[in-house]
């Protein structure tokens, strides 16, 4: 799904120490709360976890009563210097070894990509090895099977770091709304892009120099088309309608469209008209067929009004509004990205994993319907549209008669003149993106409109 390959181990920037005890990650065998973790991958949340777990250990220990003790990490190279300290022989390039050490207890799979992934979290789960993920790309394409794997099982598969880094809504979502009716759920859950689009809304630059500024700031890739794209939110909402809805939705049946095509003009635009333009991941229910859930899961910039919460959402931060019948409007919000959030995530999961293995039981979510996602073109939103026309007499009526001959109403107008050119920015009524859609495919064959650079729906 994502256009880089990340299916390899990468490299770790831990440093391995000799054998003081000192604010070392100790090893141990399970023994009266002694719980084996397995990690497998140690790049940059990796790392950042194996620090995390050294200074929490002792302090988890004196809480919980499980001691989390380290017994193998697999990298890429055994050779590299780090400066997390683990105790000689721990490092091995062998993952799978990792996987079948009768010492490990629990996993921690942090390599990233489908494959190695996959396997290797499938036979921890037929183990019957609890495993704790930060992989959104494998949940979202092998999902299915791996939550079956878990449940057959009976152990726990643990994701909360695959969805807005530090920000628990994973939890949240699965467990204390399991008996909430929600009615959607939506967020901003790319750091990368909400960064690149609060730099365009704030300082007027360009998307082209708003992404150079985020790629030199270490937000975004050399090729950041995973994020600008829309594939990482895309993922994490697949998870997100998943586990809200109790149904399975595949990466494959996320709409998605990226921000690659916003322009400064179009942040002026929203400005002037009272929104910000953010890139959300929605999912909602929308109806019933066959007494299965109808969803509709997407991802695409929207404008959003300035009073809504998430309008005020800046930087790389992340955030998820949840619209629920009983609880009402909640919002939650943090750093959805980095290695220390995530890594908090991750050391979070493991100690619930491990208390659930040492109860015998674990966190299940249950048996997944079967739904049916209802294709972009059945969406109702209102929209924002701009064009450049010809200006001279009678393009304005000709270019409302298309609007009102696909049954789309005009809310609002604005007109700039450029000379003998105008632009036109409009906002609809409520309508169908099928009707939209076709008032754009005949807006353009219009003589007098030379483009219709920008098309955003507008989410309340």
């Amino acid at each position: 799904m994502f256009p880089q390959d990340s299916a390899h181990l990468t490299s770790c920037t831990l440093k391995t120490m000799g054998n003081s005890p000192a604010g070392r990650i100790s090893v141990g065998r399970i023994s009266d709360g002694r719980v084996g973790v397995g990690v497998l991958g140690c790049g940059h949340v990796g790392s950042a976890f194996l620090d995390l777990l050294a200074q929490q250990q002792s302090e988890i220990a004196e809480r919980t009563g499980l001691f989390l003790a380290v017994q193998q990490v697999a990298v890429r190279s055994v050779s590299r210097d780090r400066e997390v300290p683990l105790d000689d022989g721990v490092l091995t390039t062998d993952a799978m070894s990792v996987v079948n050490d009768p010492a490990t207890d629990v996993v921690v799979e942090l390599i990233g990509g489908i494959e190695p992934a996959r396997e290797l979290v499938m036979s921890a789960l037929r183990q019957h090895k609890p495993v704790i993920t930060a992989n959104k790309e494998l949940l979202a394409t092998y999902g299915a099977e791996l939550y079956a794997a878990a449940e057959d099982a009976g152990v726990d598969l643990l994701f909360e770091a695959a969805v807005g880094g530090g920000i628990p809504v994973v939890r949240l979502l699965r467990a204390s709304l399991v008996a909430e009716p929600i009615l959607r759920v939506m967020g901003i859950v790319n750091g990368t892009t909400n960064y690149i689009l609060s730099q365009m809304t704030e300082r007027g630059v360009s998307y082209h120099d708003a992404l150079a500024d985020a790629q030199s700031l270490g937000f975004a890739e050399r090729d950041p088309s995973a994020d600008v794209e829309g594939f990482d939110a895309a993922a994490k909402a697949s998870i997100i309608a998943t586990i809200t809805f109790g149904a399975w939705v595949g990466a494959g049946s996320v709409y998605r469209e990226g921000i690659s095509g916003i322009t400064a003009a179009d942040i002026a635009d929203a400005r002037q008209l009272g929104y910000a333009i953010k890139l959300l991941a929605v999912a909602e229910r929308v109806g019933e067929v066959d007494n299965k859930p109808e969803l509709a899961v997407r991802v695409h910039p929207a404008m959003v009004p300035v009073d809504h919460p998430l309008a005020s959402v800046r930087d790389s931060f992340n955030a998820m509004f949840v619209e629920g019948m009983a609880v009402g409007d909640l919002m939650f919000y943090g750093r959805g990205a980095g290695g220390r959030p995530t890594a908090s995530a991750v050391l979070g999961d493991l100690v619930d994993a491990a208390n659930n293995l040492r109860r015998d039981t674990f966190s299940s979510l249950g048996v997944l319907s079967e739904a049916g996602v209802s294709c972009i073109d059945d969406l109702e939103s209102e929209y924002y549209i701009n064009m450049e026309v010809t200006d001279r007499p009678g393009v304005l009526a000709a270019v409302a008669g298309v609007f009102g001959s696909h049954r789309v109403s005009i809310r609002s107008m604005e007109q700039a003149g450029l000379g003998d050119q105008a632009r036109l920015v409009f906002i609809t009524h409520r309508a169908s993106e099928r009707d939209v859609q076709a008032t754009l495919g005949d807006l353009r064959e219009l003589d007098a409109v030379r483009s219709v650079p920008a098309f955003l729906r507008v989410v309340g």
